[in-house]
């Protein structure tokens, strides 16, 4: 009897010390789920009153649809202010002259084109670089040499790379043409220092980069008036192209590859009707052996 009452003494404390345990340990639960959520609502608080960048409506555009390619002409008036705007800071690295036909110009345009720049190559057989004039296997050539060059030449600010800026940036077509667009003065109380210029849709407002396009900046061969805001188009448009230059052709893929995909679920529809039909249509009756 005693060795009875010592074991049901000793389960009951080993029962009130789990629950006990429990107790504590759902309260702690209880309290850092409510710390989480505080720091959550904090962290959300605190992003939404530092976010000091307008955002830029959708704009609509015509390339983006799913059976909708890229124009040609808008392409081609794209390149044109690369070359006669953004070139003198930016480069496109990731593209060559041989992948802009039948895009923007044609073969012998392009040839043309590159023959009028000087590109560095070698080591020849003395162990020298050499220049030569460019061919169209050659990138279309950077500012700078290199980016110490790019630095000096801008205050210690490297431009960026804009072969991937679409893909770069969040809405990356909106928000270049927001910023292309978007400078103005800057609001009563906003300091700006010394070399610096106001886009609401530039982090913090201050961007470095005056403004690139003027109305009738360029003079486009096709006769489209040159405003600021067509210009922006146009260059956005060629950006995003370098972007992704295979969209076309992928999406010209994607709709073959729907094609003979409803092909074949079609076939495999019929031929399972076509061999299951009899079988699943029958009627088996059994008899009783007389």
């Amino acid at each position: 009897t005693g060795s009875t009452t010592v074991q049901h003494s000793s389960l009951s404390r080993i029962v009130t010390m789990a629950s006990n345990a429990r107790f504590l340990f759902s309260k702690s639960s209880r309290a850092l789920a409510a710390a989480a959520a505080t720091t959550a609502t904090s962290a959300v608080a605190v992003t939404a009153l530092s976010d000091d960048v307008v955002h830029p409506p959708a704009y609509p555009w015509s390339h983006l649809g799913f059976a909708s390619a890229y124009d040609c002409g808008a392409l081609r008036r794209g390149f044109q202010v690369y070359r006669q705007v953004c070139a003198s800071c930016h480069s496109i690295k990731q593209i060559h002259y041989r992948e802009l036909i039948g895009v923007t110009h044609t073969k012998e345009e392009l040839i043309e084109m590159a023959s009028e720049v000087e590109v560095v190559d070698g080591p020849n057989d003395s162990g020298e670089m050499f220049e030569r004039p460019a061919k169209i296997t050659d990138q279309i050539p950077s500012p700078y040499s290199n980016d110490e060059e790019g630095r000096l030449a801008n205050g210690g600010a490297l431009p960026p790379d804009l072969s991937l800026m679409v893909k770069a940036r969040h809405n990356g077509q909106d928000y270049l043409f927001g910023l292309l667009t978007g400078y103005c003065d800057p609001p009563a109380g906003k300091e700006m220092m010394p070399g610096l210029y106001y886009n609401p849709y530039f982090p913090g407002g201050a961007i470095a980069m005056p403004p690139p396009l003027n109305d009738g900046g360029v003079e486009y061969e096709d006769g489209t008036v040159a405003t600021i805001t067509q210009q922006a188009k146009d260059i956005v448009q060629f950006l995003n192209w370098c972007s992704e230059p295979e969209a076309d052709a992928r999406k010209k893929e994607g709709v073959t590859c729907m094609m003979v995909l409803t092909f074949c679920i079609l076939t495999a529809g019929y031929y399972k009707r076509l061999k299951w039909g009899p079988y699943k249509t029958r009627s088996i009756t059994y008899l009783k052996a007389t």
